[in-house]
């Protein structure tokens, strides 16, 4: 009796150690498994990126025009997933800002970061009630701050580097530096080559060089300056544009500037939601 006791307790504990051993290489896979998500959400005519670390802090950087960003969220949030660690303005226009008044009746925000331009739409009043009203913590984002998202994944914002309240919205517009790793990514948001030439001025060109660019302003002419592109000189260059939109987006101009640079040129009008996924060691599948 006794013995077949001693058996079976040492059967259980044999088992607990088998259990606990999976257990402890499947934590070992997940970390090295670990991924940031980069997305850049077909929208139409405007801007709306997400970002997810990997270990879950989840980032919208612009919101698109209204109703559009919300349908494009649940591509890459999970089902039951109601909460958005922070929002970034990087600019007040309605192509940047109007999706957010739908993101803000799903999800609980934590954190609001925009540029201080001014834009006296009833779009951005209403938005700056809603966040005051859910008592949502509001900044500015400013040169050297930086947001640690997670396992060494950081947002680095670049501009603005002043005051820009009296500012353009486009040339007072937030510029960011996405790390994680070997990965870099450059956020630029409607950005002018005014403001690009800021950024060349303040910056190395070691630090702006980045895998990903996010190109300014929808490939407008008035950005991607052929300055700025040598320097940052990305092998992917992301448009975030509507399918024939009045304004001729992206201009033949940037697209040969681009080119001329040997950038992988990636377009939500053409391909809709563009999803980079990328390792520590900077290996980025796209989806």
């Amino acid at each position: 009796m006794r013995d077949n006791i001693k058996k079976y307790w040492l059967l259980f504990f044999t088992g607990v150690l088998v259990i606990l051993t999976i257990y402890i290489f499947y934590l070992d896979w997940q970390n090295s498994n670990k991924k940031l998500t980069f997305a850049v959400l077909d929208v139409g005519q405007g801007d709306a990126i997400f970002i997810e670390s990997p270990t879950g802090v989840q980032i919208l950087v612009d919101g698109g025009p209204p109703k559009k960003v919300m349908s494009k969220l649940t591509r890459v949030l999970p089902l039951f997933d109601r909460s958005i660690d922070a929002m970034i303005i990087t600019n007040p226009d309605a192509d940047h800002i109007a999706g957010f008044l739908d993101v803000l009746k799903m999800y609980k925000v934590g954190q609001v970061f925009e540029a201080g331009t001014y834009n006296d739409s009833k779009i951005y009043q209403n938005l700056k009630e809603e966040t005051k009203n859910k008592n949502i913590p509001n900044s500015l984002a400013k040169k050297g701050m930086r947001l640690d998202i997670g396992d060494g994944a950081v947002i680095d914002i670049l501009f603005p580097d002043r005051d820009v309240s009296d500012w353009t919205t486009n040339d007072g517009s937030v510029v960011a530096k996405l790390t994680y790793g070997n990965t870099s990514i450059m956020l630029t948001g409607d950005a002018t080559a005014e403001t690009e030439k800021i950024i060349l001025q303040e910056y190395s060109t070691e630090f702006l060089d980045s895998d990903i660019l996010k190109v300014a302003h929808h490939g407008s002419k008035t950005s991607s300056s052929r300055e700025f592109i040598q320097i940052v000189s990305p092998e992917y260059a992301i448009i975030s544009d509507g399918k024939n939109n009045k304004y001729g987006h992206p201009h033949q101009t940037t697209i040969d500037i681009l080119d001329s640079f040997g950038a992988k040129i990636l377009r939500t009008d053409q391909l809709g939601t563009i999803i980079f996924s990328c390792d520590r060691m900077g290996i980025c599948k796209i989806k």
